[in-house]
């Protein structure tokens, strides 16, 4: 920057070429927004740290040879799923990408019509099958999609190499609509992927000290899926699942292994740091550690938790010549990030007057918040406790310019 200020004969503002850019670079962010998976701000938050040293990525210690950087998460990941086997690439895009590459390539891979999703960024089913090489086989109409077609498929295509089936992470269908679940095409006879997107380990949420939220009821579940009858599930490390962005293959031993051995999954494979927080993510769950999640400890705030620390925070600040700075008021929050569209969570936060969003996101660190009808909303939930002091700290500054 100091040589940019001097080539473009700036030399005074050499110190605001410095702030804008590290405004571009990442951050820590205080996320207010009432959205829990982000994906502008990275989705689950992480709640992993690592200190610095070598680790035994692909080293088998027990041989002192060299091991699979895969085998070890990949087995402590199939006990949580209550799978044979599971590997992790680097994203469920590339998760579904390397199963129809390794199982499907040349072959026809039966989709329902209703299920040929487009998720953010342009990912969109046909498109993945293209680029893999498997041919795609239409099932069914948008709304309508039953066992017969499938059936009818694979009477009309003697080379189809399995069914892929997608959950509607971020759409429904609703009305006069029809589909087969995973327990029914089970009674083909080619193996069934499911795509089950947010990464719901286990509809019955034993990490969690209650019984399992009602608003997971139609979410589809690992272990639920496999037991089910899915050859093969696939699902996101940053969604419901709490980890680090990632894409988890999990189910059939010998079906997870010839996506091991296919040339992309060296392309598509994680690093040290990656793995390490997956499989620190899936101990906590078989550990029964659901707080140490921060996915679930949000979705666990009870709202009058959240109300309380929404009025500390605003007695804390006061007021100025136009009444208080702050005041606490009721929100809605939303899981986010694709994941179950029409759900929300009643939540708590701050209110302050006008849109101040701008002036938030200038701050150390950047806090990012929503306007709702002219008023600057700060949501609780997604924040953490340790930070209710810069978000006070940010608005007594704030308040204080503006004075």
């Amino acid at each position: 920057m100091a040589r940019r200020a001097i080539s473009e004969n700036r030399v005074d503002d050499v110190d605001a070429l410095v702030r804008e850019r590290k405004r571009e670079m990442l951050v820590p962010v205080v996320n207010a927004t009432g959205v829990l998976l982000h994906t502008n701000l990275g989705r689950a938050p992480l709640g992993i740290e690592v200190e610095p040293s070598y680790s035994n990525l692909e080293l088998s210690l027990a041989t002192g040879r060299r091991g699979s950087r895969q085998r070890a998460v990949g087995d402590t990941l199939a006990s949580a799923c209550g799978a044979e086997a599971a590997m992790v690439v680097n994203n469920c895009a590339g998760a579904v990408l390397l199963t129809l590459a390794a199982l499907g390539a040349g072959r026809g891979v039966a989709v329902s019509r209703g299920e040929m999703v487009e998720i953010g960024g342009g990912f969109r089913i046909p498109d993945v099958m293209r680029q893999s090489g498997a041919r795609l086989v239409e099932v069914g109409t948008t709304n309508r999609s039953r066992f017969s077609d499938y059936a009818q498929a694979l009477d009309d295509d003697e080379d189809l190499a399995m069914v892929l089936k997608v959950h509607r992470s971020n759409y429904q269908i609703i009305g006069f609509t029809e589909e087969v679940s995973v327990a029914a095409l089970r009674q083909l006879d080619v193996p069934v992927v499911a795509d089950i997107g947010s990464g719901l380990l286990d509809a019955a949420c034993p990490w969690l000290a209650g019984p399992p939220p009602k608003w997971l009821a139609d979410e589809p579940a690992a272990r639920q899926t496999l037991r089910a009858g899915a050859d093969l599930v696939l699902f996101s490390g940053d969604k419901l699942f709490g980890g680090p962005q990632a894409g988890i293959i999990a189910g059939r031993r010998d079906l997870v292994e010839r996506c091991g051995k296919h040339p992309l999954a060296r392309a598509l494979r994680p690093g040290d740091l990656v793995l390490q927080a997956v499989q620190a993510t899936a101990l906590a769950y078989l550990d029964r550690r659901g707080d140490d999640i921060p996915f679930w400890r949000m979705v666990a705030a009870d709202v009058a938790g959240l109300e309380a620390r929404a009025k500390v925070i605003c007695d804390e600040l006061g007021s100025s010549d136009g009444g208080p700075i702050a005041r606490p008021t009721e929100t809605e929050a939303v899981p986010g990030g694709g994941t179950l569209p029409t759900v929300t969570f009643p939540s708590f936060g701050l209110e302050v007057s006008g849109d101040v969003t701008e002036q938030l996101r200038a701050g150390q660190p950047p806090i990012v918040a929503r306007v709702d009808q002219g008023a600057t909303i700060m949501d609780l939930r997604t924040v953490a406790p340790a930070e209710d002091r810069l978000l006070g700290a940010a608005l007594r500054s704030l308040n204080e310019v503006a004075g």
